[in-house]
């Protein structure tokens, strides 16, 4: 886990700005790397494991206040025992650099 990239904040993406190469993503992923990059490299995923569904329900509580908080909101699955997170910049239909430290921060919720 980065402490780095925890230690920052998101910036708004004007959906003006390409997004990250495949490259520059996997050099990314360094600093997150329980994150699985996606086969076209436009999202990072990770799934979670819990005891039961009240520990993944409040991860994913957890989860969408931070996300709020950051103006930035990944896709969420989530059921008994585990959850799946998916981040991805959907302005730019790809990778920002809010999507690692939203990896990187998503890591630091999760229990250890």
């Amino acid at each position: 886990m980065s402490d780095e990239l925890q230690s920052r904040t998101c910036t708004p993406c004007r959906g003006d700005v390409p997004p990250m190469t495949k490259a520059e993503a996997k050099r990314q992923l360094a600093q997150t790397p329980a994150w699985t990059l996606s086969d076209d490299g436009r999202c990072i995923e990770r799934s979670f494991t819990f005891d039961d569904f009240k520990d993944a329900m409040s991860f994913v509580a957890k989860l969408g206040e931070l996300a709020e908080t950051e103006g930035h909101h990944p896709d969420i699955c989530f059921g008994w025992g585990w959850a799946r997170v998916t981040w991805q910049t959907k302005k730019i239909n790809g990778l920002h650099d809010n999507d690692f430290i939203m990896a990187a921060k998503t890591d630091g919720l999760a229990p250890t």
